[in-house]
């Protein structure tokens, strides 16, 4: 028997209970049996970065951090958005990521678990990161009304050059993108950066 591909999900809050991390939460309690999906403990731990220390020895959480990203077939994020860009703590762990090479090639998307019309800096930044780290491709998967949303009016998805997945599209780990009511079926707009 084959060992089912990991899916490493990666909260960009620090806080307790927070709602970017109850999203990736959900996505752990709905992953299909033959995917194993990792939270995490989240940038908390990670020292502040210093290039000088991405040496070996790494330090401990760093390292833990590197092997997660490199055992993980994919990775899937969710971050707050802080003053316009990524927390502070979570653009650290992604510094971090800068001495290895555990995430390039990697496939890595987000969800926006924010307020309708907000996350669009964090979305930015991401991109930025992550495209100079050399991820295979960057989705966003966003709620209704949120922004890219084609119900918004203001056409964010065909601004950017972003296309939306086809009706009984299927996630990344092959399940079928549904929900109980259109309400509750979020669109997904994907993208390279």
């Amino acid at each position: 028997m084959s060992t089912p591909p990991v899916i490493l999900l990666l909260s960009g809050s620090l806080r307790n209970s927070s709602s970017n991390e109850s999203v990736l939460r959900t996505a752990q309690a709905v992953a299909p049996a033959h995917v194993r999906t990792v939270l995490h403990a989240g940038p908390a731990a990670l020292p502040h970065f210093n290039p000088d220390d991405d040496t070996d020895p790494l330090p401990a959480p760093v390292a833990e951090l590197r092997a997660a990203i490199g055992a993980a077939a994919a990775v899937l994020i969710c971050t707050p958005e802080y003053a316009g860009t990524l927390p502070g703590s979570f653009k650290n762990l992604l510094d971090w990521t800068v001495g290895g090479t555990e995430i390039c090639d990697k496939p890595v998307a987000w969800v926006n678990a924010a307020a309708a019309g907000r996350g669009r800096g964090a979305e930015a930044t991401l991109r930025t990161v992550l495209g100079r780290r050399g991820h295979r491709g960057v989705g966003l998967c966003e709620r209704p009304g949120g922004p890219g949303d084609g119900r918004t009016g203001r056409g964010d998805h065909r601004r950017r050059g972003a296309r939306r997945a086809p009706r009984g599209a299927r996630t990344a780990a092959g399940t079928p993108l549904r929900g109980s009511s259109r309400e509750r079926r979020p669109p997904f707009r994907t993208g390279c950066a």
